[in-house]
């Protein structure tokens, strides 16, 4: 993983930690990826920026296969933000902080 700082979850805690009224960005990601480890830098400086208003949280697919399965990802890195466990939007790809930020900023 790219940073300690970012929580990780898994397919048991998934659906808890997206149910928060603070909006959540979850990065899926696998070690092998090298497009995930070229946005992680990025994912964790949002995490630092928006700290108090967004939880950002990485899944590994490789670990845990049945919560990508349900969002039908086929590609990663993706991005899904959520408000109150409902999807907002999400970008797919090794995009730039921009697209990211406005990812973020449709969900506050």
């Amino acid at each position: 993983m790219a940073s300690d700082k970012l929580q990780s979850v898994n397919d048991d805690n998934f659906e808890s930690v997206i149910a928060s009224d603070t909006p959540c960005l979850v990065d899926f990601w696998a070690p092998w990826c090298g497009p995930c480890k070229a946005i992680g830098p990025v994912v964790e400086a949002l995490a630092d920026e928006y700290e108090g208003k967004l939880t950002v949280v990485k899944m590994n697919v490789d670990d845990n296969p049945a919560t990508p399965g349900k969002f039908s990802i086929r590609a990663i890195p993706t991005l899904i933000l959520f408000k109150s466990g409902e999807k907002v939007d999400q970008i797919t790809g090794a995009v730039g902080k921009p697209q990211l930020v406005e990812l973020i900023e449709k969900g506050l």
